[in-house]
């Protein structure tokens, strides 16, 4: 049975050209400066988006603004402080003053990991068959490293979301066939049964964000605004590398057990987030992408 609809006939619709195209898009990325940000904002950019970045360090957005700007697309810098309720009310404030239409995508980013004190990597592992050396490891974490941790990686994204929903709706409103989306980057960390490496804090917060998707694609749903959720395993950034250069890129050089054999790099990043964000993403809602070269089939501890 032939169709009706001239794109169908010419394939028009299945091209990638039109599934993954972001032109003309407005997006947020918090914590775009650096790390996986830097990667879906040069993603969206590079295809055609304005992407306003927002990050604590004023510096670091600045460097990308002056590297990555090389169009088609436009990456502009938006200081602002996620973790203060009063800061995100004001850099949405600030955000409709200059897209009167309204925004098709904010990509909740910014993350921290304070579990410095159990980490592995820093302070070393405890006898597992010692009830006594696990309790003395872990005992060792601060409530202050909880409470931050959480402010930033759940506290501050429900807050960033609520404040731009508005113009979500704006955006959405502004393009017909087209729903605006969330889409929130947590990690595979958050389904992991393991200790994240000594991150108790970090891993229940990414869990916790995880949970946070679900909850609002539900509250979103009658509003027509889709939330959706990257959760990545090892990629280069400060968080995993410990620094940036003066590109605001990580290095991670590094051998992994995944089938993939190595860590994700910014095409991986990009590819997931173009095809949440574009046309071909627009049946997805409440899903979780899991970029990850494959880690969560060969661990025995993922759920």
């Amino acid at each position: 049975m032939s169709s009706d609809n001239p794109s169908v006939r010419s394939n028009e619709d299945l091209k990638a050209s039109k599934l993954f195209d972001v032109s003309n898009f407005s997006a947020v990325v918090t914590g775009g400066g650096t790390g996986i940000g830097l990667m879906i904002t040069q993603a969206l950019a590079s295809n055609g988006a304005k992407v306003y970045i927002t990050g604590r360090r004023q510096d670091a957005l600045n460097k990308v603004v002056e590297q990555y700007n090389t169009g088609p697309g436009k990456i502009i810098a938006l200081p602002g402080d996620i973790s203060s309720k009063d800061d995100v009310k004001r850099l949405a404030e600030e955000l409709a003053s200059k897209e009167s239409k309204g925004i098709h995508l904010l990509v909740n980013n910014a993350g921290i990991a304070r579990d410095d004190n159990t980490r592995f990597s820093k302070a070393g592992t405890p006898d597992w068959t010692s009830a006594k050396a696990i309790s003395e490891h872990f005992m060792q974490s601060e409530p202050e490293q909880w409470a931050e941790t959480f402010q930033t990686n759940i506290i501050a994204q429900f807050f960033t979301t609520m404040a731009f929903l508005p113009l979500l709706e704006k955006g959405r409103n502004v393009s017909p066939g087209y729903t605006s989306s969330v889409v929130n980057v947590a990690s595979i960390s958050g389904v992991m049964k393991g200790t994240s490496n000594g991150q108790f804090a970090y891993a229940t917060s990414k869990a916790g964000f995880i949970h946070l998707t679900r909850m609002m694609a539900t509250t979103f749903a009658e509003a027509k605004i889709r939330v959706n959720c990257i959760a990545p395993g090892i990629f280069p950034s400060e968080m995993t590398a410990g620094s940036s250069g003066e590109d605001q890129k990580s290095k991670l050089d590094m051998s992994m057990s995944n089938p993939a054999g190595r860590t994700g790099h910014d095409s991986d990043m990009a590819a997931c987030i173009l095809f949440l964000a574009g046309p071909g993403g627009l049946f997805f809602n409440s899903q979780v992408l899991y970029p990850d070269g494959g880690n969560i089939l060969v661990q025995p501890a993922a759920t």
